[in-house]
């Protein structure tokens, strides 16, 4: 029992430690989102390599503290040299036209000094998080080792797993911050020291992480020590909140900053001062997608709307705007607050709105770490532009704006706003105008506003007078001048900077044909179907990182004296590497299947991966129950289950009743790896070694997380096809291996 107990305890730790260090580091080191899932993968492998290590007399676990140390101090000094102006670091080259990303486009570096390449800061950080999670990995391999049989430790270490979800859940819920995460972490582990009579570690390595994690508790090391700044963990984000400004800083990238109705802020006021000029009603009903602190709140009161659904995604930022925001928008009767994703709130209301509104709808920052999609990536799909036509009542206009750096973003926004309201419809501006936008324009600092629906109006009087006039520095209200019916002779009269010109622009589509965003490949800001060079660097490097620290153990699996007994050993640990592989893509298509049909909110996150590790469990027990001989079957039904999710849509459960549309995405998404944790226990079952067995697996775990980046080239509808060909390869193993265990079974005959 003692032994359960702790195998329990240290899948609670292994678990809750990588969730803490994927929210904390690229929290504190901006371009690690650049890379997917680095944290991720650097997590999988020192898991991995701790457990292949399981049996070596050094003990790992009592450098995880000082290792911890070193990591977060690294982190800290790479966001600290990142706000330097001369950083030795090669930040301000990663505005590819390939992929944009966000909070690097005013970096600069003087091309003629020596700049470090961030891959090769990737790297060093990569190996960090390694070293860190090898002394867990390791306990976990031991603690998996003591108890013969193999199905019910495993199932032990699946129930552990959960709940560290769960308490990290909870941190998330409770907007914890990482001196609790990494407080709670280091106690598991001084327990685990403890009983090994090395308390005198403990107290010296201890001692430096506690100072270090208080340090970080209230205030980054990275960030200056104003007293108007108040940090908050967020289910979302690290947001850096100052007071002073008003501004809103989420993961180290400025987001949004609350500004009063009387400032000169024309994004916010344009719609509904271009619909007064239009001889049309206020907006009456609107709805507000990406509403954060309340500036377009604010601003849809003004000017006279008479119901305000506003739909914001992190509570946090929401808290902020209700408690700080100088107009008070949230404490009117007349605005309704709905903490939800925005496809998600689309798909399930049936309200209908004269004034959708997308208010600068940009998460910054990756979905989770085990795919590439941001939070927004499905607002910004065909089918979500679908859906905003739904909810639009007769005369609606649909608005959306934001700085979208690229003129070919601007080109596909175009082209998929023509696929949903018709060839034509959609009007474009840019602050300050441009006249035409160029696929390879760059529109770094330039603002682009949308508009679709019933815009036959404002096209008509835009043909009538080809400019708009607003006056420049003033507050926009009603009281503002009809921009329409401004005199020429006004203008010229004033000074040049008293008035700002704004028309339509014409969008010039890319040469050839470009690929729109789709639920099935929801790559808004990739400029076509590829994986980015920067991502096939990334890769390049974490993969021969891993094959380095894995190297040492693939040696000793071939080094066995007895020629049939190292055939058997190799194809053992080779099928459980593809079974870890294709479990990853598998989990990953679970993940953004959800996100899709249910939003991309964190509690629908935390429910997927409870309910993955539910689902193995309950294989688990199947295994347990029935003990099953053939593997066939199970193979078979994976490998089917896996077709259907490549034939069946992503969107096919869309528009159907709650609870059909639950129980048949649940049995589409969930249904593999149901299957896949049959045919992993039964084979885990005949493991010798439990460690070694284990450390193979979360190595191809880690291979599958590289091969997620195939989604950037296929879509996820289609990346669980490269599930099955790992799958496929597990069972070539798993054959091969069976082939060469019966035939080392006959007995031998001499001549």
């Amino acid at each position: 029992m003692r032994d359960r107990v702790e195998l329990f305890l240290v899948s609670v730790l292994v678990l809750f430690l990588e969730l803490a260090c994927i929210r904390w580091f690229p929290a504190h080191v901006l371009f690690l989102s650049f890379f997917t899932n680095t944290v991720l993968l650097a997590c999988f492998l020192g898991m991995s390599v701790g457990c292949l290590a399981a049996r070596s007399r050094r003990d790992y676990l009592a450098w995880t503290p000082l290792l911890l140390v070193v990591a977060l101090a690294a982190a800290s000094w790479v966001e600290w040299e990142r706000q330097r102006t001369q950083s030795i670091l090669d930040f301000g080259s990663q505005a590819s036209t390939q992929l944009v990303f966000f909070g690097v486009e005013s970096q600069s570096t003087d091309p003629s000094r020596f700049v470090v390449p961030i891959e090769v800061i990737v790297g060093l950080l990569f190996i960090m998080i390694t070293l860190v999670m090898t002394g867990p990995g390791q306990q976990l391999g031991r603690s998996l080792a003591r108890i013969p049989n193999r199905v019910e430790a495993y199932t032990v270490n699946i129930a552990g797993s959960i709940a560290g979800i769960l308490l990290f859940t909870a941190c998330s819920w409770w907007q914890l911050g990482p001196a609790w995460w990494f407080g709670g972490g280091l106690a598991a582990i001084a327990y685990f020291l403890i009983r090994g009579n090395t308390r005198w570690v403990v107290a010296c390595a201890l001692a430096p992480v506690a100072i270090l994690v208080l340090a970080m508790s209230n205030r980054s090391l990275a960030l200056d020590t104003q007293a108007s700044r108040e940090e908050i963990w967020s289910p979302y984000y690290r947001i850096d909140y100052d007071a002073r400004s008003r501004r809103i800083d989420v993961n180290l990238i400025g987001h949004q900053e609350m500004v009063t109705r009387n400032a000169f802020t024309p994004a916010y006021a344009l719609p509904h001062l271009l619909n007064r000029d239009s001889d049309r009603p206020p907006f009456a009903r609107v709805l507000i997608i990406g509403a954060g602190s309340g500036n377009d709140v604010s601003r849809a009161l003004q000017w006279g709307a008479t119901r305000v659904d506003a739909v914001e995604i992190d509570p946090a930022i929401y808290g902020l705007g209700r408690r700080d925001h100088p107009d008070a928008p949230y404490a009117d009767r007349r605005v309704f607050m709905h903490l939800d994703d925005g496809r998600n709130f689309l798909r399930s209301t049936e309200k209908q709105y004269d004034l959708i509104v997308y208010a600068l709808v940009d998460s910054l920052v990756l979905h989770s770490s085990y795919s590439n999609i941001r939070l927004e990536s499905y607002l910004f799909t065909t089918q979500a532009f679908a859906d905003i036509r739904k909810r639009l009542a007769p005369g609606g206009l649909f608005v959306m704006y934001n700085y979208f750096r690229q003129g070919w973003i601007v080109s596909r926004l175009e082209g998929m706003l023509e696929g949903a309201f018709g060839a034509g419809n959609p009007l474009v501006f840019t602050l300050p105008t441009r006249t035409t936008v160029r696929p390879d324009d760059v529109l770094l600092g330039e603002f682009t506003v949308f508009f679709a629906g019933d815009t036959a109006r404002l096209q008509q009087l835009f043909t009538q007078r080809q400019e708009y006039w607003l006056p420049n520095g003033r507050a926009i209200d009603m009281s503002t001048p009809n921009g329409f019916k401004v005199p020429d002779a006004l203008v010229r009269a004033s000074a040049p900077a008293d008035w700002l010109k704004f028309h339509p622009a014409t969008v010039i589509p890319t040469p050839e044909r470009q690929r729109l965003a789709t639920d099935a490949w929801p790559f808004l800001y990739l400029q076509r179907p590829m994986i980015p060079a920067l991502s096939l660097r990334g890769i390049a490097i974490m993969g021969t990182i891993g094959l380095l620290f894995l190297l040492p153990f693939l040696r000793r699996a071939t080094s066995i004296a007895d020629a049939g007994a190292r055939v058997s050993d190799v194809g053992f640990l080779a099928q459980m590497f593809f079974l870890g592989a294709g479990f990853m893509l598998v989990e990953t298509k679970a993940v953004v299947h959800m996100a899709l049909l249910f939003g991309g909110t964190w509690i629908v996150n935390s429910i997927v991966f409870c309910a993955v590790l539910v689902m193995i469990l309950a294989a688990n027990l199947f295994v347990l129950a029935k003990r099953p001989r053939s593997l066939v079957p199970y193979y078979v039904a994976l490998v089917v289950s896996l077709l259907v999710n490549a034939v069946v849509p992503l969107d096919a459960f869309l528009g159907w009743s709650r609870t059909l549309q639950i129980a048949g995405s649940c049995l589409l998404a969930f249904a593999p790896i149901f299957f896949a944790g049959i045919v992993f226990a039964v084979s885990f079952s005949h493991a010798a070694d439990a460690d070694r067995a284990l450390g193979a697996n979360i190595a191809g775990a880690m291979f599958g997380g590289l091969a997620e980046y195939s989604s950037m080239l296929l879509g996820f509808q289609y990346v669980v096809l490269l599930a099955v060909a790992f799958y496929a390869c597990s069972a070539a193993a798993s054959y091969a291996r069976s082939r060469r265990l019966s035939h080392c079974a006959q007995p031998q005959t001499s001549a």
